[in-house]
């Protein structure tokens, strides 16, 4: 097998699993873009097989500390394996991230369950060139298996026969041109892509083709019931509402006034149309948020629960100065408009940004808009997207849930 030897105190030799080009020491075998290689430390010692790419600056990703091929029993086994730790986590088995990427042994894979819809990602290149098996895969792992139980139900009830499942794939991301490949999306398996989904008893309408991500935030999907706790009788500010899933839980706990504020007049739409499905009462503003912000605060408004979950503002470290202003400028906004005992519930869904960072850029809002704070809780990306402390790429999720001091 053709493989590169590593340079000594390369990361990889530290636990990561990643390879970049300036931790090379030398290419053997002349392999292809997208070929398993062999990955061997200076005393030619093997440290495990990797996929390869040299037009990446991630020339290789490490997927097992032993020789190990790409092919199906590979793909079933660890796709499996994936779901079979979820369900350990108790994780909805129909509303889940069935595969992260590096967090699962599969680098570049992600794989999420919407019901009887599944979207897959194939983000890397040698994962890419084998989506068919990955396909395959998720149809014996989880479409035939579940249709064989289903089916079996159903014929001894009478009923009619399932809906077959649908495979759709959102490889539209723009970290595959790291890669050099093309953006695309489709449906692979199946028709359908347009559903609706259920989240604290609220009914929310996806577009899996169209829609943010693969379709929807799951790893915020354990907090929306969180951040609904605190809600009733308060008024609630939900900035970046997006599909309205935080403005539409709050709704439903009991609060006094909601506005889900969005700059997208197609997710504004979808917001109105969830709220009207579930009979839940609030009001939709399309504009961009800093600029409802500024004009909220010279209007003297006041709110008792402000909800801040924007889009990533850094995918890459260049920007982390020009994502860490635009982080304090919402948040000292947000603080000048919270009611003497309101509450912030703040996140932030870039790996550049630090806890450390974030946390100092939250000190230093609260600096700028003289006001205190307790912390009440911590909040993390969801148990079924698994973070590996040596790989640090794996964690991108934060959050704060804080609560106003009065009188200080």
């Amino acid at each position: 097998m053709a493989g590169i030897v590593i340079k000594p105190r390369a990361r990889i030799l530290h636990g990561h699993d990643w390879v970049f080009s300036s931790e090379v020491l030398k290419v053997f075998g002349n392999p292809a873009d997208g070929d398993v290689i062999s990955l061997k430390d200076g005393k030619d010692r093997l440290i495990g097989s990797a996929i390869y790419n040299s037009k990446s600056q991630i020339v290789a990703r490490r997927f097992s500390r032993r020789r190990q091929d790409l092919d199906l029993d590979f793909f079933r086994r660890r796709i499996a394996q994936a779901s079979e730790y979820r369900d350990r986590r108790k994780v909805d088995p129909k509303l889940r991230r069935v595969v992260w990427s590096e967090s699962d042994g599969l680098p570049g894979v992600i794989i999420d369950r919407y019901g009887d819809h599944l979207v897959l990602q194939t983000l890397t290149l040698a994962m890419d060139m084998r989506k068919d098996s990955i396909v395959m895969t998720i149809e014996d792992v989880f479409c035939r298996a579940s249709a064989s139980l289903a089916g079996a139900e159903r014929l001894a009830s009478g009923a009619p026969a399932l809906q077959a499942f649908t495979i759709i794939e959102r490889n539209d991301a723009p970290v595959r041109k790291a890669e050099g490949l093309e953006l695309r999306k489709g449906i692979l398996r199946g028709t359908a892509s347009q559903i609706v989904i259920k989240i604290e008893g609220v009914k929310l309408e996806l577009d899996l083709l169209h829609g943010q991500k693969t379709g929807f935030y799951l790893d915020q999907r354990h907090n929306y019931g969180i951040v609904a706790e605190y809600a009733r009788d308060r008024r609630v500010l939900d900035c970046f509402t997006n599909q309205g899933a935080f403005a539409l839980t709050c709704a439903r706990a009991g609060a006094a006034e909601v506005i889900g504020v969005e700059e997208s007049a197609e997710n504004i739409a979808v917001a109105k149309r969830n709220g009207a499905r579930n009979e839940l009462n609030a009001r939709w503003i399309e504009q961009d948020v800093f600029q409802f912000l500024r004009a909220a605060e010279k209007a003297g408004a006041q709110y008792d629960l402000i909800v801040l979950d924007p889009p990533s503002f850094t995918r890459t470290k260049s920007g982390l100065r020009d994502a860490l202003r635009g982080y304090r400028e919402l948040h000292m906004r947000a603080f000048k408009l919270l009611s003497k005992d309101g509450l912030l519930a703040s996140f932030s869904c870039s790996h550049h940004v630090s806890d450390a960072a974030f946390s100092e850029t939250i000190t230093d809002a609260l600096v700028d808009a003289r006001r205190s704070v307790r912390r009440l809780r911590r909040f993390e990306q969801a148990p079924d997207h698994p973070v590996l402390p040596t790989i640090p790429e794996t964690e991108y999720f934060r959050g704060f849930l804080l609560e106003m001091m009065p009188g200080r």
